[in-house]
């Protein structure tokens, strides 16, 4: 392209040494003589200003560091059609990659793929132009239910503009938009169930509020946006927020979530079933200490029932509120509990860093004296729970009392059964019951967690069947 362009290029894609771009304006740029091309970079940071010059502001990018001037002659504009689908969709023979794992949505489940790499290069990331003016006709894509506009460069007052005219939408995807939501949706987007907003680092919290009054959505992924904080300023301890009314599915990965006080706020989503928060600093994997962070997620938030993809048992949510009880009651005394219901007013600092911490000794009881002194682990006695031991399936079999260590074993503790009963290991069944839950029996399925994990104390009663 020489340096005397007749025609309108603004808005032109145009490619400068293997980079991308989008001619945003055309003309001259004092002092310097000559025709110059300005251009906002798909990367922001191949740029070296906003597309301003010497205070004269030339053309507007969404990023600081977007935009550069270019001589016409540096430009390639292109190259034929069939040349281009053949480098935008890959369409000639490549070695293969190393295959890597993803997580896809189908349905209202979140899948592990393999293999997925390839796919995914062929969806959007190409730059469009969306219309300005009036907003689209109502219905223009009458029977769209999904819209993929990642990497597109859209930003949130095109989607808006453009939404009328998806009626039916149910899963909208914009990833990498580098997009600000700027307004509240008025009359559209109002049947979507899935949004994903991944990778737009310039969202907060507050334009978090602007979308969370959308009847229909279910799931909401913001990996990767960089939050690190979040209150819901309608709704006090203990309390529902009226915000995001239909959400069960959040997304959280690759955050900078590192205080407990944003999974506090968590609870109050009256709908949250599942959470994904993973590698964040609150629960950076491969620490010493990130099973207890489960557990405190777990006991943190009430309705959660699958955590990082995982499902919680109900042994295992009665094991973690019971542990979080126990970690937190000296804590609770300190700032006011008392076994006493008449004497217990734990100040509002503790209530507001632990705000589900009275449901739970209205579930589990009140944490005894007992269960909070400090533990001493290297004499064995202290470690040695007391133990009943029943067979509700065998009659005129006495019911016995054993100590054993909290941290043995199940497996082991069928080996003492069996040598004890003279029974195989292989036909036994083992269950509990506590005093504090009556009526309600627990089951030990897992062989190698130990008595700890299910939180069995003393008093507790085994129950033997085979």
């Amino acid at each position: 392209m020489n340096d005397t362009l007749t025609s309108d290029v603004t808005g032109r894609r145009v490619e400068v040494n293997g980079e991308h771009a989008t001619v945003r304006f055309s003309g001259i740029v004092p002092p310097v003589a000559g025709l110059w091309l300005g251009v906002e970079w798909d990367n922001p940071e191949r740029g070296k200003h906003d597309g301003s010059h010497e205070g004269t502001v030339y053309f507007k990018c969404r990023h600081p560091t977007g935009g550069s001037f270019i001589r016409p002659n540096k430009v390639n504009f292109g190259v034929d059609f069939l040349t281009a689908i053949k480098n935008r969709y890959v369409l000639e023979d490549e070695p293969e990659e190393e295959e890597k794992e993803q997580t896809v949505i189908i349905g209202n489940k979140p899948v592990e793929t393999i293999g997925f790499d390839s796919v995914v290069k062929q969806q959007s990331e190409n730059k469009l132009r969306f219309p300005s003016g009036l907003p689209s006709p109502t219905g223009t894509f009458s029977m769209l239910k999904v819209l993929v506009l990642n990497r597109t460069g859209v930003t949130w007052a095109e989607v808006l503009r453009c939404a009328s005219g998806w009626p039916v939408l149910e899963k909208l995807y914009l990833e990498s938009n580098n997009i600000i939501i700027s307004e509240r949706p008025a009359d559209v987007l109002q049947t979507v169930k899935l949004l994903d907003l991944s990778s737009n680092q310039l969202i907060d919290e507050n334009q978090l509020f602007l979308i969370a009054y959308l009847p229909r959505l279910e799931q909401l992924i913001l990996s990767d946006i960089g939050i690190s904080s979040l209150h819901f300023p309608d709704a006090g301890i203990g309390c529902k927020t009226a915000m995001f009314p239909s959400l069960q599915y959040l997304v959280l990965n690759d955050n900078q979530i590192s205080q407990w006080s944003f999974i506090n706020e968590l609870d109050k989503l009256q709908s949250l079933h599942a959470l994904s928060c993973a590698r964040n600093p609150l629960t950076e994997e491969g620490s010493k200490d990130a099973q207890t962070t489960r557990q405190f997620i777990i006991a943190k938030i009430g309705q959660l029932r699958t955590l990082n993809k995982c499902v919680i048992q109900p042994e295992e949510r009665r094991g973690a509120e019971l542990d979080y009880r126990k970690a937190f009651g000296n804590e609770w005394k300190k700032a006011g509990g008392h076994q006493d219901p008449d004497k217990d007013r734990p100040n509002e600092e503790f209530l507001a860093a632990h705000p589900r911490y009275q449901s739970l000794c209205l579930k589990y009881g009140a944490p005894e004296d007992g269960e909070l002194k400090t533990p001493q682990p290297f004499l064995l006695r202290n470690e040695l729970l007391t133990l009943k031991i029943k067979y509700p399936n065998q009659l005129g079999q006495r019911v016995i009392e054993k100590q054993l260590p909290e941290s043995m074993t199940v497996q082991k503790v069928k080996g003492f059964l069996s040598r004890l009963l003279k029974v195989s290991v292989s036909e036994l069944l083992l269950s509990y019951e506590s005093p504090k839950m009556p009526g309600r029996e627990i089951e030990l399925e897992n062989d190698q967690q130990s008595l700890q994990f299910y939180s069995i104390e003393n008093g507790d009663c085994l129950l033997v069947r085979w």
